[in-house]
């Protein structure tokens, strides 16, 4: 049994606005609808856990209840940081779930066949994420901003979501690590030691943070669905 924690508690600060990431508008829809309609038809997910805020979770029931995702088991509060939403939402997936899939709202692109690849290889590996390789030259800084050396970027991958993981590796990570910051659940996995299969993704599965990305997905989904 696969379960979907979709991250919803986000508040967008970057974006200047006066609704919630989770709720901007792409096209017709809010962000949100995209991943929830790309999930509650996904053969693999059994059930769909969103992680909202207290000041959000009126607006997002609002928004998601005209489409009757039937794979929503509910809405559960997050917390200060990521990963503490994260822990709320694993705390509610059903007993009986095997792998759990974590994705974030903002990213609105995701693909079905992209869900289907990370959860193949998940259950192969244990653990697996999507990413992309960066196509910019990335140099790393010492003292005063002189630069110390040019990475290799053959070796280095921008990470996305989903990722996917045992659910009984992903609550030991989380548990016996609670007290350190962490800006994904890989990082938690790799800090246990495990290992952890990256999957390549695909550059549409962007993350909006900025204006600029609030641009470009206005721009995507209007050229993919003509909206």
């Amino acid at each position: 049994m696969v379960s979907a924690i979709l991250l919803a508690a986000g508040v967008g600060r970057r974006l200047n606005l006066s609704v919630s990431k989770p709720l901007i508008k792409i096209g017709r829809q809010p962000a949100i609808v995209y991943s929830l309609k790309q999930f509650n038809r996904h053969p693999d997910i059994d059930e769909i856990i969103v992680v909202v805020n207290a000041q959000n979770i009126a607006k997002v029931t609002r928004s998601i209840k005209p489409y009757h995702f039937k794979k929503i088991k509910g809405l559960v509060l997050g917390g200060l940081r990521r990963q503490d939403s994260v822990y709320n939402g694993l705390n509610s997936v059903d007993k009986n779930s095997s792998w759990v899939l974590i994705h974030d709202s903002a990213r609105p692109f995701i693909e079905s066949d992209a869900i289907s690849r990370v959860i193949k290889q998940a259950k192969k590996h244990g653990a697996a994420i999507l990413g992309v390789k960066l196509k910019a030259t990335i140099k790393l800084s010492g003292t005063s901003n002189m630069v110390r050396q040019t990475l290799d970027r053959d070796k280095l991958w921008e990470v996305q979501t989903p990722q996917v993981f045992n659910k009984h590796l992903l609550l030991k990570a989380h548990r016996k690590y609670a007290k350190e910051d962490f800006t994904d659940d890989a990082g938690l996995i790799e800090k246990l030691g495990a290992k952890v299969k990256i999957v390549l993704g695909s550059y549409t599965n962007m993350k909006i943070t900025t204006g600029e990305d609030l641009l470009l997905a206005q721009l995507i989904i209007k050229k993919t669905h003509g909206l």
